[in-house]
This record gives structure tokens, sequence and C-alpha cells, in this order.
């Protein structure tokens, strides 16, 4: 935290500081032009399935491309750690720090969910929000956050010196060895930072620390998101419930949480352009 000063303010610290600021990665070009047949599209959902996940636990989840999944809030304030694979190559995964770079701290409708490198597409196009009413508080905060990493046991060794078994981290290896059949040093490997969905999050004014508030989320509200290709998503039900007091807890008041699958007439996703994967050539300047 920059908030202790150690060396000596130079004496032309005027011309070095305070300079304009500039958008390091501009994403005028990633307008998407598919969300308007996605906007459309969606009035005419049908919905194929759902999964349960329990609180302090995780499931997984199929999701066909061009099917639509929602996360949603069932029976009280909660927050979820999502997980997104490319359902054929779990090396494609969903990649929070550059979606972040791309769109900002959180995301909601039109902003797409960047996979890892070499691929770096589009896994998914959030297609409705029922908590964009929040958009940013006085503090800073909002909700569908990209910033924070997934609450885990080794930070909770580290500050606490307690092993806790039941955070994002722990629930999300132990879906992946329960029901994809890893073993658990193959299944953690790939647990990756999260989308913390409904989670209501910012940085501090004065030391720019990792905050959280309690979510504003309640049953019924659902965050939406359109597969661009075939899907494993990871879900955790975090173990702090609406995330108001602490993250890692047995004490928190948590709540179940809903992912549900739905599809759509291809006939209504006439136009849609495709989400392929990087066409960079991969050479990285070896090749002469």
């Amino acid at each position: 935290m920059k908030i202790n000063k150690f060396s000596k303010k130079p004496t032309n610290f005027k011309e070095r500081a305070g300079k304009k600021t500039i958008v390091c990665y501009p994403n005028d070009n990633l307008e998407n032009k598919n969300l308007d047949i996605l906007l459309k599209a969606r009035n005419h959902l049908k919905k194929k399935d759902e999964v349960i996940i329990p609180p302090r636990d995780a499931k997984t989840f199929n999701v066909k491309s061009g099917n639509f999944f929602r996360v949603e809030s069932v029976e009280g304030p909660q927050v979820g750690d999502l997980n997104l694979f490319q359902a054929n190559n779990f090396d494609e995964k969903f990649y929070s720090g550059k979606t972040r770079a791309l769109y900002g701290t959180h995301i909601s409708v039109g902003d797409k969910m960047y996979s890892s490198f070499p691929y770096l597409r589009s896994l998914a196009t959030i297609t409705w929000d029922t908590l964009d009413w929040y958009d940013y508080d006085e503090d800073g905060g909002s909700v569908h956050d990209v910033i924070g990493t997934r609450c885990d046991p080794y930070t909770s060794k580290l500050i606490s010196g307690n092993d806790y078994h039941y955070c994002c981290h722990s629930n999300l290896t132990r879906a992946l060895v329960h029901e994809k059949g890893m073993n658990i040093n193959e299944a953690e490997k790939i647990v990756h930072d999260v989308l913390n969905v409904f989670m209501l999050t910012g940085f501090t004014n004065d030391t720019k620390q990792y905050f959280m508030k309690a979510s504003p989320v309640r049953p019924g509200d659902y965050l939406e998101f359109f597969a661009e290709t075939d899907l494993l998503g990871v879900l955790s039900a975090c173990p702090g419930g609406d995330c108001g007091s602490e993250h890692s807890s047995d004490v928190a008041k948590c709540f179940p949480l809903k992912v549900s699958i739905w599809s759509v007439d291809r006939k209504y996703l006439d136009g849609l352009k495709t989400s392929n994967i990087s066409s960079y050539n991969r050479d990285h300047g070896l090749i002469k």
C-alpha cells in the first residue's frame, strides 16, 4: 500500500507527476454488434434445465453454444464465484484480468467474458442484469466484480492461521473432483480467478484496498449470459453469504443459488457474429 513514504520527493516532482490519464485498452473496436440481436432473442427463451448450488458448496453445469444461462438468487441474498471453461479444452478458461482491463472493475450487460491466452476470445456475453440499477455508489462500490480473486484456504491460513475448507477456491476444486472425475491436483491447478456474481465491492479511497459490502441481491434477481462456445461452468455459493461481514465463515447466513439453462430457436440468432480464437501467429519474435 502506498501510504508510507520512505523516499524523498524530488525537486522537479511537479513536472513528473499528474499527467493526463490514458485508457490502456480502448474498447471502441470491441463494440458489441451482437447485443441488439441477443436482446431480441432473449424474449423467446425456453427453459431447458437448472442446477441448485447448496450454500458453502459448488456445482458444475454445461451450456451449449447458442444457449443462455442465468445465475439466480432464490432464497436470500447470496453471492457466487463463477469459473468458466471451454467445455472441450479446459486450458481455455475465463481471464478475469484481461476482462477487467477491457471493461473495468465491474461488468454488466453487453460486456464479454474473455478467455485466457493464447485463445483470447469471448466465452460469454452478459445479456441481462437485474442489478444494473445499482450503478456505482458513493464509495465507488458496484456489483459483479472482476477484481477479487476468490476466497481461498491459503489466504485464510496466512491471515488467521486456521484451516478452512469451504471457501470458494476449495468449493470449485471439490466440484471438479466430484463431478468431473479429476484428481485434486489437476482440478486445483485449473481453478481460476472468478466473476464475483452479485458481490458488492470496490477499492477504499484512502488505502485503495479491496472492500466488500452486503450485496443488494434479493430472490428473483439474476445475471444472464449468452454462451458463445460450448461451456463448462462451475459456481460456488460463497461461505460469506451476502459478504456483508466476512467471506470465509461458518456463521454467516448463506443461501443456495440457482443456475438455469435456456435455449432459443436459431432463427432468432440470425446475423450473430461468431466468437473466434485469436488469430495471432504466436511466433513471439522467435521466427526470423
